[in-house]
């Protein structure tokens, strides 16, 4: 991986917006419907603040009444009170955890959930280019980082903000000369605490860039653990995953460095406040002017607020960092579809299966099409098998029925209704695709089989099984039908997959049928297994096949042969073979080591390049 550009941002199209801009949105859409929680929230935060500047005024009583007073009555009335003190302080406290952390989790459960809807309902192309370890980043450290600022950066910012003015109104209540002199040098800190929370924003979005990269690699890594070990690569993924941990370090660091940077500033213009507060007020007392116990009173109330000072000078810092997160949640959550249903939108009921191609051209980025001008027509209840080399336009015919793709240019239809003007529901609920890559649920047998058929009950379902020569196999495992399979089927055959997907297909009993390559990557015996299957699923259905296997489409009502696009031969096996073009070639090459005589006939033969 040479670059970590993230193809959801270009996706998207968010703007970089600002951090107040940020903050409006997500108040706006996620916290409002929370405000009486975070008003409860809020008014338990200031009985904490308000316990907390309590502590410093009692001091006085304490020291003037107790310790230079010696009045006896002051000493058995202030215990009772510094308990209830401490009593509200900690339900307060209570209060406040709950329901700030009840809001964050909820505003991330909200977040993963629209973010869920708009990634499972995004094109295909979207997932082509999108690694997996890219959006699981998205939904676990960047959610679990909007979490942090939505309750912990939010609940220190209004918790620390009103015990500093409990506090800092306790100390001009008490002498308000000695909290000017107190607070006169913080101001100076806003400066370099704003610059160092937008860097801590810049290197954030870094880092979570990084951290996406991090883990589609490893993804990567893990998924083809077979490939590595069969080419000796385990080196080169330990150096590759290294070099990316090593960048992440790198940004840690910064992100921890421009953290603390506000300690020393904040401790500098702390000791700096005491000092002054120390030589100034203690002349007051030795004038006479103050009493002791107001004095270390003030001193108390003015340590007390240097620590929630103190946190809202690095508060800053971790706002950011959520808010770097925030906008990239939400250019998942502002994903559009190219493909979608149109407005207005017809339902595609009662479809009979006819599908026509007219003028298509297609192509998947800046390179050669994929389909040039194609114009096909499919008749409703015929097998067509599609051959052609490598990239005639096979995959691309099946991709743009169910409109996992929409053409660049031309028209489909079927039943003589353009595609771009029914619902895609309606559209898929129509098809049936059963291909190569069989892909299963780490779930049940009749879980999987019953994939897209929901309402299907369990005779429907081993009827399928049954129609699709896997009933035997499946009642042989371990909890028969409730067996649970494993990731993507790990647990079956290859011939024991594809079957589940037939049975799968047989279940939806769709009126089209695609079958790309469904039966390339068997054995000899499982693919008799399947094509016996095969055959009944396409029973009354219009099946497109691709095959380069050519000896399985021989039965098809009419082969169309594809190169660059377009369609170059159309026909019956033999009326093929006669005709001695690309199809016959493709023949020849096949069996050439088998039986080229009795495939082909001179006259096919002579039609083979030497």
């Amino acid at each position: 991986m040479t670059s970590h550009l993230d193809p959801i941002d270009q996706t998207a199209g968010t703007m970089i917006l600002s951090s107040r801009a940020l903050i409006a949105r997500l108040l706006k859409d996620h916290v409002r419907p929370h405000l009486w929680r975070i008003g409860a929230a809020v008014l338990c935060m200031a009985l904490t603040a308000a316990a907390t500047a309590a502590y410093a005024k009692i001091l006085e009583p304490v020291l003037d009444d107790v310790f230079v007073a010696r009045d006896a009555t002051m000493l058995m009335a202030i215990p009772p009170i510094l308990l209830g003190i401490a009593l509200v302080n900690g339900l307060a406290d209570l209060g406040q955890a709950y329901l700030m952390n009840f809001v964050g989790l909820r505003i991330v459960v909200d977040l993963q959930k629209r973010m869920a809807a708009k990634v499972i309902g995004a094109d295909l192309a979207f997932f082509h280019r999108t690694p997996t370890g890219t959006l699981l980043t998205r939904f676990t450290a960047d959610a679990n980082l909007v979490r942090q600022a939505t309750s912990s950066t939010l609940t220190a910012m209004v918790k620390d903000s009103l015990t500093l003015a409990f506090l800092v109104g306790l100390m001009f209540y008490q002498d308000w000369r000695l909290a000017l002199v107190a607070f006169v040098a913080f101001p100076v800190a806003v400066v370099p605490v704003v610059k160092l929370g937008r860097r801590m924003r810049r290197v954030a979005g870094r880092t979570q860039g990084e951290i996406a990269g991090y883990a589609s690699v490893l993804t990567e890594t893990f998924q083809g653990a077979r490939q590595v070990k069969a080419y000796n690569m385990e080196a080169h993924e330990v150096a590759r995953s290294g070099a990316l941990a090593e960048r992440l370090f790198r940004l840690y660091l910064k992100q921890v460095l421009t953290r603390a940077v506000s300690t020393p500033i904040m401790e500098l213009l702390g000791g700096c406040a005491i000092a002054a507060v120390v030589f100034y007020g203690g002349q007051r007392v030795i004038s006479g002017a103050s009493t002791p116990g107001m004095f270390f009173s003030f001193i108390t109330a003015l340590l007390l607020a240097y620590r929630p000072l103190k946190s809202l000078a690095k508060l800053n810092a971790t706002l950011q960092e959520g808010l770097a997160a925030t906008q990239r949640v939400f250019a998942v959550v502002d994903l559009e579809p190219d493909i979608r249903d149109p407005v207005p939108a017809a339902e595609l009921s009662g479809c009979r299966g006819d599908i026509r191609f007219t003028e298509v051209s297609f192509s998947y980025g800046p390179d050669a099409a994929a389909l040039d001008r194609l114009t096909l027509t499919i008749p409703a209840g015929q097998t067509i098998a599609l051959v052609g080399p490598s990239g005639a336009g096979k995959s691309t015919i099946l991709n743009l029925i169910p409109r996992f793709y929409d053409p660049d240019r031309g028209h489909i239809e079927i039943d003589g209704r353009d595609l771009c003007t029914v619902t895609l529901e309606s559209l898929r609920h129509s098809i049936a695709l059963v291909s190569q890559e069989v892909f299963l649920f780490n779930d049940t047998v009749r879980a999987n089989i019953a994939y897209g058929s929901l309402d299907k009950d369990q005779t429907a379902i081993v009827a399928a099984a049954r129609a699709a020569a896997a009933d035997e196999f499946i009642t042989a495992l371990p909890q028969g039908y409730d067996t649970v399979i494993g990731e993507r089927g790990v647990t079956l055959s290859g011939g024991e997959r594809q079957r589940l997907s037939i049975a799968r297909a047989m279940l939806k009993d769709a009126p089209i049928l695609l079958l790309d390559e469904a039966t390339s990557s068997l054995d000899t015996e499982s693919e008799r297994q399947v094509q016996a299957a095969l055959a009944r699923l396409k029973e009354g259905r219009t099946t497109l096949v691709i095959a380069h296997r050519l000896s399985t489409v021989q039965g098809a009502d009419e082969i169309v042969v594809l190169d660059r696009g377009r369609v170059v031969e159309r026909g019956s096996h033999a009326q093929l073979l006669t005709a001695g073009g690309l199809y016959a070639r493709l023949y020849a090459l096949q069996f050439a080591d088998t039986e080229p005589s009795a495939a082909m006939g001179e006259a096919a033969l002579a039609t083979v390049p030497t």
